[in-house]
């Protein structure tokens, strides 16, 4: 990924937050047919500073898991917030005009090698850990088990697990830092007054505040 080196993020950290924040990843792999991606959300695991592997499954009838060739890395793309910036909250469009569009986003790329699984204990304890995390928020979470064993054991049965150890982040958070801070403010201000959730997100990132 082209990554301006006022853009880059390179935490760990931060990187790791936007994961889990934001989920739905794409996984692109290159198999025998070309490129395939596919959106599907990932659960990162990080076991320290220097390892980490992404969990995820597939349906069985998607051809990607048994197309893609193991020896070619794979990619992971997350994608944070993001929102189209115009020059009419630049200050310098009254004063130069001298000022364009742009998008701004914060997005994570994850590449590494990927494995499948067809173990029945490792797939519901997957599947086990996914529900709990997206469901944790919620006032009343279900779980797995509240659906009966033998229709999960059946849904178990038409997905693949997949595994992806992680060997390298690349963070790119392009939030107006190549602008002044007087320009900077007026932009996370005139996104506030939007006051939607992806305005308020981005004006955020623009103030310097991380996902």
């Amino acid at each position: 990924m082209y990554i301006p080196k006022h853009n880059e993020e390179t935490r760990a950290e931060v990187m790791d937050r936007l994961m889990r924040s934001h989920p739905l990843a794409a996984l692109v792999t290159m198999g025998k047919s070309g490129l395939f991606a596919t959106h599907l959300p990932l659960v990162l695991h990080r076991q320290d500073d220097q390892n980490a592997v992404l969990r995820g499954h597939l349906a069985r009838a998607n051809p990607q898991w048994k197309e893609f060739s193991p020896e070619i890395g794979v990619l992971a793309i997350f994608s944070g917030p993001e929102h189209y910036i115009t020059p009419s909250w630049y200050p310098e469009k009254a004063e130069t005009g001298k000022v364009v569009p742009t998008w701004n986003y914060a997005v994570v790329h994850a590449y590494g090698a990927l494995c499948i699984i067809e173990d029945p204990e490792w797939l519901l304890a997957h599947l086990n850990t996914l529900t709990d995390t997206h469901e944790a928020a919620l006032a009343s979470p279900w779980s797995v088990s509240d659906a009966p064993a033998d229709f999960i054991a059946s849904i178990a049965r038409g997905i693949v697990g997949l595994e992806m150890k992680v060997n390298r982040l690349e963070g790119k958070w392009k939030v107006s830092q190549n602008q002044t801070e007087r320009t900077r403010m007026s932009i996370a201000s005139e996104l506030e007054d939007l006051g939607t959730e992806d305005a308020l997100a981005m004006s955020g990132l623009v103030k310097g505040r991380r996902p």
